[in-house]
């Protein structure tokens, strides 16, 4: 495929691709008819076209810096030289990189600012299992040690740091994460450090990841983190349903967030939303807050659709999710906090969730361990208040809801409302379990616990949900076209 020229040094091999109404001009090097535009034959073209926070002016495919896609040969620098020479055009339109169809194996590289990631759609990255592939790099401020090991971490497949403008995105190409060596040394015990994820993106600002398919994770496939403005949408994420910590995405010290249309199947929770871990996340104390969880369909046999926490010491608020489906999966919406944790999970709303053979409905858990260190504090007591269900049907169901707050320090403002649980024939003799909480609740049935009074029939829709747009939802997306010439 040839593209843009790329560097005053790459002209002679490359084509200057413009774009003007729907025709394709290439200056041709050298020669006065190669510096005559001309239109090519409709044969060579490549019509491109999908929706971006950001179009760009200029592209390549890595074919263009030696990259081959054979599945064997390790295409790490050429990717990384790739965005390197892109990034001279961060100021003058930006820029696009584009993976065709091939297995392209490699081990991490760097993104820059201004910069799209385009995966066509039999494209795969393939994550190198060379551990020397992966450099390690210092644990999250937040977090204070690794979550595998006490030490560093090994960074993530695709890694960016302090950029803006930022997509990663595709015609639903793959990244394959090639986990199993990870999963192995895991549960060997014999990792020195964290395992890498296959998406991170930090301190960044106005990122884009979507209409792209994520297999087996070495452990967390998408982590934006320390960001804001972030779109995550048309992302299917695929992991063996007992692989350890893939979770699908997980927003963590984070504002602004959209997460919608995204279909998963994993190890762990499915998003699970972040702030920091104990005496870290507390002094780091950078809050996730203003997200949006929309269309969202999980399978997890053994973790939720919707986690929040367990790292949620920098605080969690404004969270609204809508329109979830959840099948085979423990749990609807779950909180996982504890003593030491401190923060505070507040002001969430979620509306109409459909559940098919779950072990919970909702889960509130105040005593959840895994400490970040023995330094934590026993006077840091988490703030749950503020959390309102509606419009849940749910069948097949082992247990309506386990809500367990934490003695002296109840989770209090619940509202659950228009909720109806079909028990399992196998289900719990007790459907609700209710200690160190504070609520109502409307229309739900089987009948919930004492300490959630019914006000009755007449108020099912008393439980809140924001009506008012968040900013991210005001984004509008542009509709990015390139003729692009083999």
């Amino acid at each position: 495929m040839h593209i843009i020229p790329l560097s005053s040094q790459m002209e002679k091999t490359s084509w200057l691709l413009v774009v003007v109404v729907g025709v394709v001009l290439i200056s041709l090097p050298g020669g006065a008819e190669g510096r005559k535009s001309r239109i090519l034959d409709e044969s060579s073209y490549y019509d491109l076209e999908y929706s971006a926070i950001s179009c760009r002016a200029h592209s390549a495919s890595i074919t263009d810096f030696g990259g081959v896609g054979d599945g064997k040969t390790l295409n790490t620098k050429a990717f990384q030289e790739a965005v390197n020479q892109l990034s001279k055009y961060a100021s003058d339109g930006g820029s696009q990189l584009i993976v065709p169809a091939g297995q392209w194996l490699t081990g991490s590289f760097n993104l820059t600012s201004h910069f799209t990631l385009f995966l066509h759609k039999d494209a795969v990255l393939l994550a190198s299992q060379d551990i020397n592939e992966w450099a390690v790099i210092d644990p999250l401020p937040s977090y204070g040690h690794g979550r595998d090991a006490a030490g560093g971490r090994y960074i993530s497949l695709l890694f960016g740091t302090n950029l803006t403008d930022i997509i990663i995105t595709g015609e639903n190409g793959t990244i394959d994460g090639q986990g199993e060596i990870w999963w192995q040394k895991f549960h060997s015990k014999k990792l020195k450090y964290t395992r890498p994820y296959l998406i991170e993106i930090m301190h960044s600002d106005n990122i884009q990841i979507s209409d792209l398919t994520l297999v087996n994770s070495p452990s967390w496939n998408i982590h934006p983190v320390y960001s804001s403005n972030i779109i995550v949408q048309g992302i299917t994420i695929l992991a063996p349903v007992k692989s350890p910590n893939t979770d699908g995405i997980n927003p963590d010290s984070c504002t602004n967030t959209k997460i919608e249309d995204n279909y998963i199947v994993s190890g762990d929770d499915c998003v699970a939303v972040k702030s920091g871990w104990d005496e870290y996340g507390i002094n780091y104390g950078m809050p996730t807050s203003q997200l949006i969880i929309r269309r969202l369909t999980c399978i997890s046999p053994y973790s939720a659709a919707i986690a929040l926490g367990s790292e949620m010491s920098g605080g969690i608020q404004d969270v609204r999710a809508e329109d979830i489906t959840a099948i085979n999966t423990e749990s609807g919406v779950r909180i996982k906090t504890g003593v030491g944790r401190g923060g505070f999970v507040k002001d969430v709303y979620v509306k109409g969730m459909t559940l098919h053979t779950m072990k919970w409905v909702f889960w509130m858990t105040g005593n959840y361990g895994q400490h970040a260190d023995t330094h934590w504090d026993p006077n840091a007591l988490p703030e749950i208040k503020g959390i309102n269900y509606r419009d849940v049907v749910a069948e097949n169901v082992s247990m309506a809801a386990r809500l367990e707050g934490i003695s002296g320090d109840p989770f209090t403002g619940i509202c659950i409302s228009n909720v109806t649980i079909s028990m399992a024939k196998k289900a719990k003799k007790y459907p609700w379990t209710c200690t160190d909480i504070e609520g109502i609740t409307s229309g739900v049935q089987p009948p919930p616990c004492q300490l959630l009074p019914d006000q009755g029939p007449e108020k099912t829709e008393m439980c809140s949900f924001p009506t008012e747009n968040l900013a991210i939802d005001n984004i509008e997306m542009q509709r990015c076209s390139y003729r692009l010439n083999y």
